[in-house]
């Protein structure tokens, strides 16, 4: 395989997490409109969208408890404090970001911890399509798509980061794409990734 190319019959591109409850910080960080390229590109060329979100219990009982030295936004606990248990996002926050979809013939892949594939219908998705090859989109960066990306090499699956079409903390997300992904993964641009398919622009 080319390392500049994509078939896209063995291609998918999963979208993780790009929901309306976290609409702003996803505008703020200009990933959504290069998703929006990217999964029109996509579509155009018969490659399956898979949309990985979260989707807890309305009263969180099924969110991850395990204990942290700090915050979701790297804030020490209180050595005095009970560690509190995240809310879960609003039902009508869960849902993907209207202008993404998802459309008839997308894949909804309800998720409850950080990887798409944790006891979820994803790799059973991508198989019976005869994926081997996945363009991940989304975020946290250092999170979700990490956690995903592993997951994902693990089931000998390659991937492609999507750079301009995830979001995060800034720097977090700068490590993870410059230090860590290259490693275990390819990482392009929206534009480089629409070109590696067969037949792009």
């Amino acid at each position: 395989m080319n390392r500049d190319d994509l078939d896209p019959l063995s291609t998918a591109l999963v979208v993780f997490d790009m929901l309306e409850g976290y609409r702003s910080r996803i505008e703020e960080s200009g990933a959504l409109e290069p998703t929006k390229r990217l999964i029109s590109a996509c579509r155009a060329r018969g490659v399956p969208v898979f949309f990985a979100r979260a989707d807890h219990r309305d009263d969180g009982a099924d969110l991850n408890r395990t204990i942290t030295d700090t915050d979701s936004s790297f804030r020490p606990w209180d050595a005095a404090e009970e560690q509190p248990q995240r809310p879960s996002l609003p039902r009508s926050e869960r849902k993907v970001i209207a202008e993404l979809g998802p459309e008839p013939g997308d894949y909804d892949v309800p998720k409850h911890r950080w990887s798409a594939f944790h006891q979820t219908s994803l790799e059973l998705g991508l198989r019976s399509r005869g994926v081997d090859t996945i363009l991940l989109a989304g975020g946290s960066t250092h999170v979700g798509i990490a956690s995903t990306a592993f997951a994902a090499r693990d089931l000998d699956l390659h991937v492609v980061i999507v750079s301009d079409a995830c979001f995060g903390f800034e720097e977090q997300k700068r490590f993870f794409l410059e230090k860590v992904f290259p490693r275990m993964c390819r990482v392009r641009t929206s534009d480089q990734a629409v070109r590696m398919l067969r037949g792009g622009p």
